[in-house]
């Protein structure tokens, strides 16, 4: 699932309602994967990104890593502006 916000921000979230485990990737304007976190199912805990973005793509844990897709890596799409 991606969500779209329509200004950059400090973004967090969180799993209270979520049965299955998933990573959260927090993307910015470009498409860069600014950070990546893990999130437990049935939580509270806060996952944060690591500085102000529009994108937040979830994805089920492992579906990242398995791909070998890091932050600092670019995703391209008709969302992103890849200038």
């Amino acid at each position: 699932m991606v969500f779209v916000f329509e200004t950059p921000s400090a973004l967090c979230f969180w799993m209270k309602n979520t049965q299955i485990p998933l990573t959260a990737a927090f993307v910015a304007d470009d498409g860069t994967i600014i950070n990546l976190e893990d999130m437990t199912p049935m939580t509270t805990d806060s996952h944060c990104a690591k500085k102000p973005v529009r994108f937040v793509l979830e994805m089920n844990q492992g579906w990242f890593a398995k791909r070998g897709i890091k932050p600092g890596q670019k995703i391209s799409g008709p969302l992103f502006d890849n200038r």
